[in-house]
Order: structure tokens, then C-alpha cells, then sequence
């Protein structure tokens, strides 16, 4: 009896312990699928996340020359005309005015230079960028334009300073184009490790039905937000104006 209850032990616990390694075995294959499936997709949304940066880029260049052939065309093209115009009837008296108007001309020159380096766009800055936009709205007289800095202005995240301003720029657009608004007020303010910037105008506004039935990108920039782990909150009310403050982790 004393035998044949050890054999059964013995049977009982080799059963138990191949049962236990075939559940391990099946454990780690489980395991080392998932971990393949999770690197797949890691690596499939970093080529998602490239791709929406490259995007990203190519919109921003788009918009920059878009913005530079308008301002070739009908700023600097305008006073060039008006010096030459100056200049058939220019006189002693009237010199310093051809000598002004010139002047505006290289000025504007100037700026739009800044925007047609290439490595502008592939480096942005993200202070230094939406200056350049604010200034350019002013200098045009687009719409009366202010930014406001708050913190010491650190650099961020490239790949992030690049989502970021491509929000900047289409919240921009859709005011220039769409609001009717006589003011936007831009602030970037700069915390120990969270960016928040608020942008506004004192346009039209919308409501939150227009806002669904006329899909004016708004989502668009809520998707981008959301790539770089920030949050993209808008805030409108008919003839009350739009807002949008991003909320961005340092």
C-alpha cells in the first residue's frame, strides 16, 4: 500500500508540475505575442506620429507662401508701384517721401525673408513664430493683434512647438477669415512644466450646432492636440467671440 500511495503521489505531481510548465510555456507565448503586437503598434504610431509632423510642416510651408505671394503681390507689389509713381514726379521737395515708401518696401522685404528660410519651418520656435504671425497681422492691418509672454519663455519639444503652431495658424486663419473680429489677444504663458496659451477674438462667434454642422477644422485641431498629449478646449458664443486654450506638459 505504502508503494503504491508514493507512485500515486509521484504520478499526481509529475502531472501537476507538466500542467504547470504547459500553462507557463502558454503564459510566455501569450506574453511574447502581446510584446509583439504592443512594439508593432508602438512602432506604427511613432511612423503615424512622423507622418502627421511631416504633414504638419508641409501645411505650415503652404500657408507661409500663400501668406508671401499675397504680400508680394499686393503689399510689396503696391509700394514699389507708388515709389515708381514717386519717383516720375519726384522733386527736392518731395524726395523724403519715394525715400520712405522704399524704405516700407525693404521692411517688408525683410519679414517675409524670415518666413521663407527653411529651416525656419523645420526648427520653429515656437515664441519667435507666433511673434512673426502677430507682427505680419498688424503690419498689414488684418486685424489688431497683441501677444502677451508670462514665464520665462523656455524652449519646448520641436516636434511639439511645430503642432502646436500649426493650431495657432489655423485658429488664426478661421479669425481672419470667418469671424469678423476687429481683435485678437494671443498669451503664452510659460509654467514650470505646463505651456498654456490662450488665443481669442472678439468675432462673431458660434454656436456649438454651427460648430458641428459647418466643420470648420476645429476637431481637426483637437486630433493634433492629442498627438503630442496636449488639450485643445474651445469656448464661443454668438457674437461673443471664439477661444482657444491649449494645455501643454513640460
Amino acid at each position: 500500500m505504502g508503494n503504491k500511495g508514493e507512485d500515486l503521489i509521484f504520478i499526481i505531481s509529475t502531472i501537476a508540475i507538466g500542467l504547470i510548465t504547459v500553462a507557463l510555456v502558454l503564459l510566455f507565448v501569450v506574453f511574447q505575442k502581446k510584446k509583439k503586437v504592443l512594439l508593432i503598434d508602438k512602432e506604427e504610431s511613432k511612423k503615424r506620429f512622423e507622418r502627421e509632423i511631416a504633414e504638419t510642416q508641409i501645411e505650415i510651408r503652404e500657408e507661409t507662401l500663400r501668406n508671401i505671394s499675397w504680400e508680394l503681390h499686393d503689399n510689396i507689389g503696391q509700394l514699389l508701384t507708388l515709389a515708381k509713381i514717386q519717383l516720375q514726379s519726384a522733386s527736392p521737395e518731395n524726395i523724403h517721401e519715394v525715400s520712405e515708401t522704399i524704405s516700407k518696401g525693404l521692411t517688408e522685404v525683410r519679414a517675409l525673408s524670415k518666413l521663407i528660410n527653411p529651416e525656419a519651418i523645420k526648427n520653429i520656435k515656437l515664441r519667435e513664430a507666433v511673434q512673426l504671425e502677430i507682427d505680419r497681422f498688424n503690419r498689414l492691418n488684418f486685424i489688431n493683434s497683441e501677444l502677451k509672454i508670462i514665464g520665462k519663455g523656455q524652449l519646448i519639444n520641436k516636434k511639439a512647438s511645430i503642432i502646436i503652431f500649426r493650431i495657432l495658424q489655423e485658429f488664426f486663419s478661421n479669425t481672419i477669415k470667418h469671424s469678423k473680429a476687429s481683435n485678437l489677444w494671443v498669451e503664452l504663458d510659460f509654467r514650470e512644466n505646463e505651456l498654456e496659451i490662450n488665443a481669442k477674438d472678439d468675432g462673431v462667434g458660434f454656436s456649438s450646432l454651427e460648430h458641428k454642422s459647418k466643420g470648420i477644422g476645429l476637431e481637426n485641431i483637437k486630433n493634433r492636440a492629442k498627438l503630442i498629449g496636449a488639450s485643445a478646449i474651445f469656448t464661443s458664443e454668438v457674437n461673443k467671440g471664439t477661444s482657444l486654450k491649449i494645455l501643454y506638459k513640460l
